[in-house]
């Protein structure tokens, strides 16, 4: 007994169930214009007010109170001096550089 395998009567060009969609796409699209939109400038705005004042310095202050209950506790480690400073220098130019980034790319 022969077993015969099923071909389909016609073979698929790769790609082509894709072209007619992605040229219909290309038709339809419009511009983009990225940062012309404003929609979450408040929110930015306050997010970034509260980073670069009074909330930076309550999340250095707390993270340095952390590093200083792990040096109460017996053990040093480096980190613990260094990840407050780090979170200051971060929470304190961070903001700013990151935006400047972001506005620059975008």
């Amino acid at each position: 007994m022969t077993t015969k395998t099923a071909l389909s009567p016609r073979k698929r060009i790769a790609g082509r169930d894709y072209i007619l969609p992605a040229c219909i796409a290309l038709a339809c699209a419009g511009a983009a214009y990225a940062g012309a939109d404003t929609t979450f400038d408040p929110a930015l705005q306050k997010f970034t007010d509260f980073l670069e004042g009074s909330g930076g310095k309550i999340i250095t202050v707390l993270s340095l109170a952390g590093g200083l209950i792990a040096l109460a506790s017996g053990r040093f480690a480096l980190g613990q001096v260094a990840v407050p400073v780090g979170v200051g220098i971060g929470v304190g130019t961070g903001v700013p550089i990151v935006t400047s980034v972001v506005t620059a790319v975008i």
